[in-house]
């Protein structure tokens, strides 16, 4: 089985819903792909404080991404503000071309930055199917938590909607590719580029195969790029090279 899957890499504006969902809109409609990636938080922006523009489920981003999904046969994924009994969540949402909507609530919040002030963390990992490729659903942050992250021949891919500040590009850029070796898997990271009041964004959204080679790269600009994941060449890699098999029993942390 083969999925093609698409990134947008963009510029998000301050808190400004309606115009960041248009943007999207008209990446999305330009993707030829089965999948399509949106960053981390990409109807706001990082927003630390989530008071002023948390939505529930049935706000304007989910029935945004609902109807998006429906009109263009493709399945959307990206992270947002979520409110949801009495507590928010930077919740990464997988909507299918049904409308039918499954939810990963980022496990490792950037307290470091002040996320884990009003934000609550998520507690168990979430595995789509979809196009015939299994995809963990993670966030940002959560790329630096290789255990949590462990392959257990669970998942064919990863997939990291993100905001990563260019202060720390490199480690981006590194712990992608580590992630795809030690896993044998595909990772999918999509990044933001441009700047809030905190930080400046770079993007470097890229497709990585699971012995760590670039499929697609998106530099530092606003675009859209896409591969195509084949699912059995990755079990014929997995088959010949079984890694994840060899490993000791560990605890998800």
């Amino acid at each position: 089985m083969q999925l093609r899957v698409a990134l947008c890499q963009f510029d998000m504006g301050w808190e400004d819903i309606p115009g960041n969902l248009a943007k999207a809109g008209r990446m999305i409609g330009s993707a030829e792909a089965g999948l399509v990636v949106l960053p981390e938080m990409f109807a706001t922006g990082f927003v630390l404080d989530p008071r002023r523009v948390a939505e529930p489920m049935d706000g304007r981003i989910v029935t945004w991404m609902r109807e998006y999904a429906c009109r263009t046969g493709r399945a959307l994924t990206g992270s947002a503000i979520i409110r949801d009994d009495g507590r928010y969540f930077n919740r990464q949402l997988f909507v299918r071309p049904t409308g039918e909507v499954t939810a990963y609530d980022k496990r490792h919040l950037f307290s470091i930055g002040g996320e884990g002030g009003l934000f609550s963390a998520g507690t168990e990992r979430v595995v789509v199917e979809y196009g015939g490729l299994r995809l963990l659903l993670l966030v940002c942050y959560d790329l630096r938590f290789p255990v949590w992250s462990r392959c257990r021949n669970d998942y064919d891919a990863i997939v990291y909607s993100a905001s990563w500040p260019e202060s720390r590009r490199e480690v981006w850029r590194t712990l992608l590719r580590a992630r795809a070796i030690e896993n044998e898997a595909y990772v999918i990271g999509v990044n933001r580029v441009g700047a809030d009041p905190s930080a400046r964004y770079t993007g470097d959204s890229v497709i990585v195969d699971f012995m760590g080679r670039t499929a697609a790269d998106a530099g530092d600009r606003e675009t859209v790029i896409a591969a195509t994941l084949d699912r059995e060449a990755l079990e014929r890699f997995r088959t010949k090279f079984p890694a994840w098999r060899d490993a000791d029993p560990f605890t998800l942390g």
